[in-house]
């Protein structure tokens, strides 16, 4: 396998991360809707309901910040490799000789 920069790495562990959570929100969302259809009462089916839209909403919220997160992360790593890479190598000093003594 070719070496990968790791900004791009970055970039595609947060998006497997962003899929993962929203497909656990998926099924979260689907055990709420579920208890929706079998509540006995209106006041439980809406809170059910509600519970199920929530649940989704906070998820996209959560997935749209971690992958903020990763780009602001996977850009500040390719700036300074880009800054790095612009800066001459510190040049050596000679090494001190220990006096024998």
């Amino acid at each position: 396998m070719a070496e990968a920069d790791l900004d791009a790495v970055i970039r595609q562990t947060a998006k497997a991360q962003t899929k993962a959570v929203m497909a656990a929100a998926k099924k979260r969302q689907a055990v709420w809707v579920t208890r929706a259809a079998r509540a006995k009462d209106k006041e439980a089916k809406a809170r059910f309901r509600f519970l199920a839209k929530s649940t989704m909403l906070n998820a996209t919220a959560t997935a749209k910040r971690l992958q903020n997160s990763a780009e602001n992360a996977a850009d500040a790593y390719a700036r300074a490799m880009k800054k790095a890479m612009e800066e001459p190598p510190p040049a050596k000093t000679p090494a001190k000789k220990k006096a024998d003594g």
